[in-house]
């Protein structure tokens, strides 16, 4: 199968340039953000507006409630279908966004077991972590699987606590768990970066913007529906925040700050997960126009080739 993808960090321009690009070569685009799969939750993810998406068919947008626990292995298999349709059909599939687990995942074809979690298992390594510290339950995770351990680093509680549970239930590394399946995908990925500070500024920009556009009265018909704090969706970045302006715990001015304070965090953790992705080639958008840019990543694609 052929994939292109087009990622990084949140607000370097992926949206605008994914669309110029797809009317290039003639592709639909398939979001990969963990976020956007959620109906009603427009503006705080900043999914291409109806209007964009009338000119370039974008998939893996507005798929459940935000109420659906939704999940990466649930990604991977509505994401694959959209490839493979695109595929048969020859049209270009154009991946785009910045949830790097759901890019891995995709990219590198995860088989996800069905492993249920073991409370009891569970609750013995998270008091193991509690009274030895994370540092203790890394080691264990470097001594019974140190690929995996590498790939999630010393301060992923929650993945690490889940190998070492996956490890002690089924006796298999979880990395052998995640091996990719036979058929492969050809490859074809350009990250987008600019500098930092640039980068700030415009995320700024952006959440003073989402405000604007009425990210706080989104948040209001949401829990009207009855969505608050208590579903994975409404703690997601921006909803969360609104939801504590609106119940008093912040007041306007902290719930801007905080919004902005956590959106760079997040861009700054994107940045790390793609960068060790050495099959992905970068463009810094500063060093280009934006009207050259969509060019020169077609180009950048068309000159790589890549098995994964």
């Amino acid at each position: 199968m052929k994939l292109l993808a087009l990622v990084g960090p949140t607000a370097v321009g992926k949206t605008a340039l994914s669309i110029a690009l797809a009317q290039q070569i003639n592709a639909e685009i398939i979001s990969c953000d963990s976020m956007q799969v959620y109906r009603g939750m427009d503006i705080g993810t900043a999914k291409a507006t109806l209007e964009e998406r009338k000119i370039i068919p974008h998939h893996m947008i507005d798929i459940v409630d935000p109420d659906v626990n939704f999940t990466v292995a649930d990604y991977q298999r509505l994401a694959r279908q959209e490839v493979v349709r695109l595929n048969q059909i020859e049209k270009p599939a154009l991946l785009v966004g910045g949830t790097g687990l759901y890019y891995q995942a995709l990219v590198d074809d995860f088989n996800f077991f069905p492993i249920e979690s073991h409370a009891q298992v569970r609750e013995k390594w998270e008091t193991i972590g509690r009274e030895k510290g994370l540092e203790f339950l890394y080691h264990e995770l470097m001594r019974v699987d140190e690929e995996y351990a590498q790939k999630v680093g010393p301060n992923d509680r929650k993945r690490i606590i889940r190998a070492l549970e996956v490890w002690e239930l089924t006796g298999e590394p979880f990395s052998r768990l995640q091996r990719k399946n036979l058929d492969s995908m050809q490859l074809q990925v350009v990250g987008l970066y600019m500098d930092r500070e640039q980068l700030y500024r415009r995320i700024e920009v952006r959440v003073d913007m989402m405000i604007e556009e009425g990210l706080i009265e989104e948040v209001i018909s949401l829990r009207e529906k009855g969505y608050d704090l208590g579903l994975k969706s409404m703690n997601s970045l921006g909803y969360k925040q609104v939801l504590c302006y609106l119940d008093g715990m912040l007041s306007y001015d902290e719930m801007l700050r905080e919004i902005k304070r956590e959106t760079r965090h997040f861009a700054k953790r994107q940045l790390t997960w793609f960068r060790k992705d050495e099959r992905i080639v970068w463009i810094n958008t500063e060093t280009e126009t934006s009207s050259n840019l969509p060019e020169k990543i077609r180009v950048k694609m068309a000159g790589q080739n890549q098995q994964v």
